[in-house]
């Protein structure tokens, strides 16, 4: 059974960094793409960046240039370093590996 667990949310002040991480279990880590997606209150949830299983990435234009996803195989975790936060980017953040979904985590930026 696969189990995706998010960390690292939090407050931080505009113009300040983040780092999430999402920690899998149960499956072949390295042979998955990954996802993060994030929803603001009102708002559907948006992918804002993906990995390959080859470490390719992408990212919505939103947050091209500010935030970067990496991988660490060895440890079955993926990464979401956030730079230069703004306030829009107020959401929870989730990961996810195919159909499984992560319980996500809080990010709040203040102005």
């Amino acid at each position: 059974q696969v189990q995706l667990v998010e960390s690292g949310g939090g407050l931080v002040q505009a113009g300040g960094s983040l780092r999430l991480s999402c920690a899998a279990s149960g499956s072949i880590f390295s042979i998955y793409g990954m996802e993060w997606y994030r929803q603001a209150p009102g708002k559907q949830r948006e992918l804002v960046a993906l990995i390959s299983s080859s470490g390719m990435t992408n990212y919505a234009d939103s947050v091209k240039g500010r935030f970067t996803m990496s991988r660490d195989n060895a440890k079955n975790t993926v990464y979401l370093q956030m730079n230069s936060l703004k306030p829009e980017d107020t959401a929870v953040y989730y990961c996810r590996q195919g159909i499984i979904w992560g319980q996500g985590t809080q990010v709040t930026v203040s102005s």
